[in-house]
């Protein structure tokens, strides 16, 4: 039994044409935090186009690997546990006696064999949880199917399943990528809506897909090796798809960042992929590390928790698991806010969670702080987050903690970031650090002192007799928020 107080723990098997995977999650917050993970490549669905069977080997296998699973998630107080089986599972003959044989191993769990459209809206579902206001084209492409999806700023509201899986496309078009282009192109043709993608955005899904996202971030020096949020332009994935479409194996072997396992899917995944654009229209490609499984995850959230922002549930779990005193960034947000009021929603947004990450290295070393808390922020969880995102708040963080604007560990931020986000985050570091310099990270402290603009002028007033006053520091720090902001710096005190 798991220990009293201890968070929650869910547990599901993505059983594919492909691959199977166990993840578990750990509470039920905003964001996803998967804390065990693990997939073994077993082709269940290869052959079924001729034969229209499970790969028989690959049945016993399979059955080996479910109950390992099982076995994990129970020693891990997972429940619920749940197997969701997709396009091979639902489409072979001798599909309903592979699920009857997992109901022997596995008493108790429950197995769904998915429908199409199901499919497609847990896809949709997870990727809605990192990505609320997604508005396109959502693409989920597996080993024996394609999803599709259409997004309108956050609600899904068309979906569609087409037998364009890697494996599947393979076999139909006998191993020759001209052909898979071919038979892609009809498919497509079956699902006019996708035409509404114009000049929206193309959201992709799959390990097929993420492994081109990998490739492509290992080739052009790319800084941060999330997939998730990973943008690309539309000529940029065009590109991609036709090198990997015309390349030999020996070459695709040779490509940095190419996963061994998949090089006889990448080029069916490649003609998916520039078929797709061509369908949709898209302006660019966003891939997304969410879907099927983050999906199912996303329908055990209670409502409220939902409709929740990820960037800010983020931030906040950082801020209540390594800062100090979680009464303050809301105090802070107040205080910094007349400084800054001119910004729109989105920068108040980064702001906020500028303020709620601002204390997370209050517990490491002195001399690591800064860079400590900057990987934190740069690598984290989140689901919400996009490049640009994670690095603009890493930077804020490092600054806050006196980072040298040189140090080798922020170069990712000068390839993340245009020139105008950094003097942003460097003011925003600015007002942070006069705060903490006169609050010590405690609310009581800050309410003694107050921060506004007054014409040219930055003012800060202190309130006589609270405990803080105007000495060298406070004025060091002010200035340089003055000079951030092209202001005046003036101190007030105010009599007790």
């Amino acid at each position: 039994m798991p220990a009293a107080g201890s968070p929650s723990r869910s547990g599901v098997v993505d059983l594919g044409s492909n691959s199977v995977r166990l993840v578990i999650f750990e509470g039920t917050g905003r964001n996803p935090l998967a804390i065990f993970n693990e997939k073994a490549v077993l082709g269940l669905g290869r052959g079924l186009q001729a034969s229209g069977r499970l790969n028989e080997e690959a049945i016993t296998q399979a059955l080996t690997v479910l109950a390992r699973y099982h076995a994990v998630a129970r020693a891990m107080n997972a429940d619920p546990l749940e197997v969701l089986a997709t396009a091979a599972v639902r489409d072979a003959s001798n599909g309903p006696d592979f699920v009857t044989a997992l109901q022997e191993r596995l008493p108790g769990v429950p197995i769904r064999i998915l429908p199409g459209e199901q499919e497609a809206g847990l896809s949709a579902d997870g990727v809605l949880l990192g990505f609320p206001g997604a508005d396109g084209i959502l693409g989920d492409i597996g080993g024996g199917s394609l999803e599709v999806v259409r997004l309108d700023e956050g609600r899904a509201i068309r979906a569609a399943s087409l037998p364009l899986g890697v494996i599947r496309l393979a076999e139909r078009s006998g191993g020759d990528v001209v052909r898979a282009r071919a038979v892609t192109e009809q498919g497509l043709a079956e699902v006019p809506w996708l035409a509404e993608g114009a000049g929206r955005d193309l959201y992709l899904v799959g390990g097929a897909w993420r492994a081109l996202a990998r490739m492509h971030i290992a080739q052009t020096g790319y800084p941060l090796a999330i997939v998730h949020h990973y943008v690309l332009r539309r000529e940029e994935a065009r590109d991609l798809a036709g090198v990997v479409m015309a390349a030999s194996r020996r070459t695709l072997e040779r490509m940095p960042g190419a996963p061994q396992k998949r090089l006889g899917d990448l080029p069916f995944a490649a003609v998916a992929l520039r078929r797709l654009l061509r369908a949709t229209g898209a302006g660019r490609v966003v891939f997304s590390a969410n879907g099927l499984r983050e999906g199912w995850y996303a329908r055990l959230l209670d409502p409220a928790t939902r409709a929740e922002d990820p960037l800010l549930a983020a931030a906040r779990e950082l801020a209540l698991r390594w800062g100090r005193e979680p009464g303050l960034p809301p105090a802070l947000l107040a205080w910094i806010d007349p400084v800054f009021a001119e910004q729109d929603s989105a920068a108040r947004m980064l702001r906020e969670a500028a303020c709620w990450l601002s204390d997370i290295g209050s517990h490491d070393h002195p001399e690591y702080r800064a860079e400590q808390a900057f990987l934190r922020v740069l690598r984290q969880n989140g689901v919400g987050l996009d490049h640009h995102a994670r690095a603009f708040l890493a930077l804020v963080a490092a600054l806050r903690y006196e980072a040298p604007p040189n140090a080798p560990f922020m170069a990712p931020t000068q390839v993340l970031l245009d020139m105008p986000a950094i003097r942003r985050a460097e003011a925003l570091a600015a007002a942070l650090r006069l705060a903490y310099t006169l609050c010590g990270g405690t609310p009581a402290l800050l309410a003694g002192t107050a921060l506004r603009r007054e014409g040219g002028r930055l003012v800060l007033r202190l309130d006589e007799g609270s405990g803080v006053f105007a000495g060298d520091s406070v004025l060091r720090r002010v200035e340089a928020l003055g000079a951030a902001l092209g202001l005046e710096a003036v101190v007030e005190v105010e009599p007790g």
